[in-house]
C-alpha cells in the first residue's frame, strides 16, 4: 500500500508567517489534487511549547540564524514558530483534511528539535508515524510540504532508514533556502540516499 504524508503546512510556513517559505502557499492547491489519488494520508505537525531550545528568543544575546549546542546537536536558531494552540501552529485554512488518517505532532520536547515525521533530531524521540504505517501495510510513502530542506528532507531520509520506498513529490515542496542552493542541494541528498524524485501530474 502507499501513503501520501503531508509535512507541516502550517500558517507560521506559509508567507506572512512566522517562518514563512518563499512561495509556501502554493502547494497547497497541488496538495490537495494530489489527496484524491491516494486512500491513506497522514500529515506532521510542528508543535512546540513556548519555551523551546530552538527559539533564538530562548536564548539571550544570541540571534536567529546562529548555532547552539542543544542536548549534544548543533541546532540553529529559528524565530519562535509553530507554537502549541497558535494560529502560526494550524494548517492552512484551504488545506483539505477530510481524508487524513492521523496527524503526528513533532517538536513537543523543548529540549530537542524535531525536523523529520518520524524522529526527533538526536533520534530519541519517536513520533510513532513508522509503526502506524507499517501496522496499516504501508510500505510505499510519498512525501510533500514544508519546508523541503528541513523537515520534509528528514522525513524522507527517515522513511528510507525505516525500509520504506519513499518519493519526493519535487512540486508539492518548497524550501527555507537559508542559502540560495538549498533546495537542490537537498534533493540531490535525498536522491543519493534512495528516495526517487516525482512530480504530482506523474503519480
Amino acid at each position: 500500500m502507499k501513503a501520501l504524508i503531508i509535512v507541516d503546512v502550517q500558517n507560521d510556513f506559509i508567507p506572512g508567517g512566522a517562518l514563512a517559505v518563499a512561495e509556501g502557499d502554493m502547494v497547497v492547491p497541488i496538495i490537495n489534487q494530489l489527496q484524491a489519488k491516494f486512500d491513506f494520508i497522514v500529515a506532521t505537525q510542528d508543535w512546540h511549547p513556548a519555551d523551546h531550545g530552538s527559539f533564538a528568543a530562548n536564548h539571550p544575546g544570541k540571534n536567529i540564524g546562529e548555532f547552539i549546542d542543544l542536548n549534544g546537536v548543533n541546532q540553529i536558531l529559528w524565530p519562535v514558530h509553530c507554537v502549541q494552540g497558535s494560529q502560526g501552529a494550524e494548517f492552512h485554512a484551504d488545506l483539505n483534511q477530510e481524508k487524513w488518517r492521523a496527524i503526528f505532532q513533532k517538536g513537543m520536547n523543548p529540549q530537542v528539535d524535531s525536523y523529520s515525521g518520524f524522529f526527533d533530531n538526536n533520534r530519541q524521540g519517536d513520533t510513532g508515524l513508522s509503526q502506524f504505517l507499517k501496522e496499516n501495510g504501508v510500505e510505499e510513502i510519498f512525501v510533500c510540504g514544508l519546508a523541503e530542506d528541513y523537515c520534509v528532507k528528514f522525513t524522507v531520509l527517515d522513511g528510507l532508514e525505516e525500509g520504506f520506498k519513499v518519493h519526493l513529490i519535487l512540486d508539492a515542496t518548497r524550501a527555507v533556502n537559508i542559502q540560495p542552493d538549498d533546495f537542490s542541494k537537498a534533493m540531490i541528498e535525498m536522491e543519493n540516499a534512495g528516495a526517487v524524485i516525482t512530480h504530482s501530474v506523474s503519480i
